[in-house]
């Protein structure tokens, strides 16, 4: 067992966080990325791959419950599923839902007995505020862009056993990708893992992330005997102000490239009850035994290259504590399958500072130290459902615009415009978004049929360059396009519809939302 995480160290790099932040060095986090980005790496590659819900029906959740209501609502538990996660996640709005394609609970979110689903944090971000996400018994699972912080396994409230993102029970092919966990002590003060696996847990690659201010950064099994785990892969990741586990294996296959790690406090990486871990082109910094077989003595392998170590303390071999240093030497040899670029370890804290972690654009390295821009997603294996194309035209749709009379709200205005403004029939008013981005949405006091809208813009500072039409009921996407105009689509019975603004040359004025069934 790792030792308990001491508190009072913790504390005290957590008050020096806080200083920092008082004084404007750490920086705002931009707006999130609302597209998955390009397809999983490491082993979340292997065994067929992990497309997550690639292929499906996109739907968008402001709640735990609206979550869980997704998964239940599909028409299978293997029904491929995108839900795109925007506000904060927490224990008031995050209920248990019923249905036969899901299994889930209140507390935690609960990726339970499924497959095909990703989960993504969109516009200004998606935080999961004591609540962690619990994978069991599933299968091609994509988590990405989301924020996971302070999951408690003691003291009130409690979810998923202390684990900001646990897995157990026969799950295979999870990619958890551009996220952020993050705790505010160790055990005492009732935290636990911030990424474990565990009971038949395998092809996990968790990459491009933070995890930081914790006592244990993660687990790949969970005694001596639990052997059943392993082929993950960790890289470009920050691990920060960890104390140990980062990672701690029992068993099985780990791949380690590309890390940053800084201040490991107790240990870091550590191998032992015979898994292999090849490290190589890591960062360790102002850190205390970095990688080795610690706590027990069954014996761990590594292979170690192109690592740095800079500042990195070494403790005296023990029975039941072996670290590497501090001249850490290869004991093993550890091949892995797939493809992969290496950045050169001199440039990773740079590379993982720019692009590790929820809100950084899902920006990823292409081996020579620059961040770059994802490639597009892959295509899925199964027949896909292709998001509908706004049709533009230049004649208007016939029959009543059933935007007049209607309701209307949308995301934040610009000063002096009203949301009533796009349902008005007045051309010389409008709405503005607070920005080039935003949304307006008209709504109905019961489901009205349409199949048709057009948005018609005031002269302005910008002009709209890219937009989504959404079914406001379900966040489905009705139809997308580049300039304002018409779009017409299957009929479709809602009780909301809303024009969201992806992309303008300079803040837009949409003078007129109407709709036509």
């Amino acid at each position: 067992m790792g030792r308990r995480s001491p508190s009072t160290r913790l504390q005290a790099a957590l008050a020096a966080l806080a200083v920092a932040a008082a004084t404007g060095v750490i920086l705002t986090i931009p707006e999130a990325s609302a597209a998955v980005a390009a397809g999983a790496t490491g082993y979340a590659s292997q065994n067929g791959g992990t497309t997550g819900g690639a292929g499906g029906q996109t739907v968008r959740a402001t709640t735990g419950t609206q979550i869980h209501a997704a998964l239940c609502g599909r028409a299978s538990s293997s029904t491929p599923i995108t839900i795109q996660v925007e506000g904060t996640i927490n224990h008031a709005n995050t209920a248990k839902v019923s249905g036969t394609s899901c299994n889930t609970a209140a507390g935690v979110i609960e990726l339970k007995q499924i497959s095909n689903v990703t989960l993504v944090g969109v516009g200004a971000g998606a935080v999961f505020d004591q609540v962690g996400i619990h994978i069991r018994e599933s299968s091609n699972i994509i988590i990405q862009n989301v924020t996971v912080k302070n999951v408690k396994k003691s003291g009130s409230p409690t979810s998923n056993g202390g684990d900001a993102i646990g897995m157990e029970s026969d799950v295979r092919n999870v990619w958890v990708d551009h996220s952020t966990l993050e705790a505010s002590g160790g055990e005492s003060e009732g935290f636990d893992g911030l990424f474990d696996m565990k009971d038949n847990t395998q092809y996990v690659t968790l990459s491009y992330s933070v995890l930081r201010n914790s006592g244990r950064g993660g687990l790949v099994g969970s005694s001596e005997t639990e052997l059943s785990n392993g082929f993950i892969t960790y890289h470009h990741n920050l691990y920060e102000n960890i104390d140990s586990r980062a990672p701690l294996l029992r068993g099985g296959t780990a791949h380690m490239y590309d890390n940053h790690y800084r201040q490991l406090n107790e240990s870091g990486i550590n191998s032992r009850a015979g898994a292999h871990a090849k490290v190589e082109n890591n960062y360790f910094e102002d850190s205390k035994d970095v990688l080795g077989t610690f706590y027990t003595d069954a014996a761990g392998y590594w292979q170690v290259a192109g690592n740095v170590f800079d500042n990195v303390t070494w403790s005296p071999k023990g029975t039941d504590y072996n670290p590497a240093g501090p001249n850490p030497t290869s004991n093993a040899t550890v091949s892995v399958p797939y493809a992969y670029t290496l950045d050169s370890a001199s440039c990773v804290p740079d590379v993982v500072a720019r692009t590790a972690g929820a809100g950084k654009g899902l920006l990823v390295s292409d081996g020579s130290c620059t961040p770059q821009s994802p490639s597009p997603t892959p295509t899925a294996t199964a027949s896909p459902t292709p998001t509908p194309t706004a049709t533009a035209t230049t004649a208007p749709p016939s029959g009543t615009n059933l935007s007049i009379g209607a309701g209307s709200d949308g995301s934040s205005k610009a000063d002096g415009t009203s949301y009533g403004n796009v349902r008005d029939g007045n051309l010389s008013t409008y709405w503005s978004p607070a920005g080039t981005t935003g949304s307006v949405s008209v709504k109905w006091g019961s489901p009205t049929t349409i199949s048709s809208v057009r948005v018609r813009e005031a002269a302005g500072a910008g002009t709209v360059t890219g937009w989504r039409l959404l079914n406001g009921d379900t966040g489905a996407v009705l139809a997308t396009g580049g300039a304002a105009g018409t779009a017409t689509f299957p009929a479709t019975a809602l009780s909301k519809v809303t024009f969201e603004i992806t992309g303008a040359t300079g803040t837009p004025r949409v003078a007129e939302f109407e709709t036509y069934a």
